[in-house]
């Protein structure tokens, strides 16, 4: 596929205006406005987008398992098609290039590598579909930017020993990615090792949302569980696996292409919802349990001290030995933001969570006994989106940026992740998605200006390539650049897609009001006027 703007010659010279939303600002923001190094890709998970569920030697994941369950997925629907990116994957790659976009951020399927994991042989063909990716993309000029560990696992290691809450998942981690690494280390210099730890242990082990659906009381009723403890030991484990595979990577496969690894953190902003020194500490404390809880250990050796002093004993220790192992052991930070929260103080006062964008708990120590949502007396933070927690809050890009730089000296950043999910309300956002481009475009100029003040950022991931099994939401939220078409599989280009291949030729100085993006099906063309 190749992507074609034509953009009539007098919409060159407009500046851009304010929007109409007060919580979206559209400005003049341009690809020059970043480095010419400066990575700018997009975005997927193995999970979401594969399908072949089934197919040529794949074993069945935890997601497979719990999809299956009525009731867990808000739609009812499944990914054992998906959008078929396993066997659509040179057409989706195609688009990629159309795009102008100089990586592909995308993971790989464990139970398709090692469906029985150590206990089993290695799955050739999944190698060889792989390969096939990054070979192809590479031929295309676009980096792989590699995920190895994104919420899926083969279900054998839940049944065997409970996977992420036993020490023994450290070793079956570690095993799968040495075998990612002596096979895909040749063609791959960027690597996410697990994405999002923080918000997996909560989704999976405090609110039951993810498999293997754990919880106890407030958070949920489940068969069991314990919420105010399992998140803390899953982490645990999952940094010393992400440090175990540094380690490993460091010594015997870096070389190669002189590749840096790194994880991904999930990154609300937070801001205080009080105008007092509770409401500050309250935010503060916020960042410190959700973000500092994964970095912290990993650059300079120990948990947040925000945490050790709420948590005391039930927070796990590091020996003298794992805090040398996982001290230093990433090379940049991979921060995935998409939108910013209030925090409140629930150590002084009752926190109640009876609106959509909280979640229960806010009084336990596993919370920093800190209530966060998105909306004061009534009042949201930023326009909603199709998500309950994500609102649009441009600003809290940069505000991430520069928390993450000031705590950990300025460290390399890359923002693996950011987007914008359409209300559900939106008939026409499969392709007339204005409020998409608006959304990036102001993220995108809040993250210019951090980068003015001296935050090193080098790279930026719109989520998402395409629309996609978007977990338990199903296929209701809608983050793509391309909206997908359920029976046919289409891919078809919405008006963003438009915009991000403009921006990437650096002619971006267009009203997204006055993008719109005609899609010749048989020529297989964007036509953007």
């Amino acid at each position: 596929m190749r992507l074609s703007c034509i953009i009539a010659s007098n919409f060159l010279i407009l500046l851009v205006s304010m929007l109409k939303s007060s919580s979206q600002e559209q400005v003049n923001i341009k690809r020059s406005d970043f480095p010419p190094d400066f990575l700018f890709g997009a975005a997927t998970s193995a999970y979401q987008v594969e399908g072949a569920v089934l197919e040529d030697g794949r074993s069945l994941s935890n997601w497979d398992i719990f999809s299956h369950i009525e009731g867990n997925i808000a739609d009812g629907s499944n990914a054992y098609i998906a959008d078929d990116h396993y066997h659509r994957y040179l057409e989706d790659i195609e688009i990629m290039h159309s795009l102008g976009l100089t990586a592909y951020r995308f993971s790989i399927s464990w139970s398709r590598i090692l469906p029985r994991g150590r206990d089993g042989p290695v799955n050739k063909v999944a190698v060889q579909f792989y390969r096939n990716i990054t070979y192809n993309l590479l031929t295309k000029g676009i980096h792989p930017f590699v995920t190895l560990f994104h919420f899926e696992y083969p279900q054998e290691l839940e049944d065997r020993f409970g996977g992420w809450l036993s020490p023994l998942m450290q070793e079956e981690y570690l095993h799968f990615a040495e075998i990612c690494f002596t096979y895909f280390g040749d063609q791959v210099k960027y690597w996410i090792t697990i994405n999002e730890p923080n918000l997996f242990s909560e989704m999976a082990y405090e609110r039951a949302n993810y498999p293997p659906a754990r919880c106890s009381p407030p958070f949920g009723d489940c068969v069991s569980g314990n919420s105010d403890v399992e998140p803390l030991i899953v982490v645990h484990n999952m940094l010393l696996a992400h440090a175990k595979a540094a380690k490993l990577y460091r010594e015997r496969f870096k070389s190669k292409v002189d590749g840096v690894l790194s994880i991904a953190v999930c990154a609300f902003m937070y801001v205080p919802m009080t105008d007092d020194e509770k409401g500050k500490a309250a935010a503060d404390r916020a960042l410190a349990f959700n973000v500092a809880w994964t970095l912290d250990p990993l650059v300079f050796g120990d948990y947040p001290p925000e945490m050790r002093s709420i948590h005391g004993p039930e927070l796990p220790n590091f020996s003298a030995e794992e805090r040398e192992l996982l001290r230093d052991s990433i090379d940049f930070i991979g921060i995935n933001h998409y939108g910013t929260l209030y925090a409140k103080d629930c150590t002084h006062s009752v926190c109640v969570c009876n609106i959509s964008s909280c979640v229960q708990g806010s009084d336990r120590a596993i919370r920093g006994f800190t209530y966060t949502g998105g909306e004061r007396d009534g009042v949201p933070i930023g326009e909603r989106t199709g998500m309950a927690r994500f609102f649009v809050v441009p600003r809290g890009m940069e505000q991430i940026v520069q928390y993450v730089k000031d705590r950990y000296n300025n460290k390399t950043m890359i923002i693996t992740e950011n987007g914008y999910a359409s209300p559900g309300n939106e008939e026409n956002d499969f392709v007339h998605d204005d409020k998409r481009i608006q959304y990036h475009q102001s993220y995108l100029a809040y993250l210019a200006q951090a980068m003015r003040k001296g935050a090193d950022v080098q790279g930026y991931f719109v989520w998402s390539l395409i629309d996609n099994f978007e977990w338990a939401s199903g296929y209701g939220p809608k983050f793509g650049l391309y909206h997908i078409d359920r029976p046919t599989l289409n891919r078809i280009p919405k008006n963003s897609a438009c915009w991000y291949g403009d921006f990437l030729s650096n002619c971006s100085l267009v009203d997204a009001s006055n993008i719109q993006s005609q899609y010749n099906e048989k020529e297989n063309i964007v036509m953007c006027v």
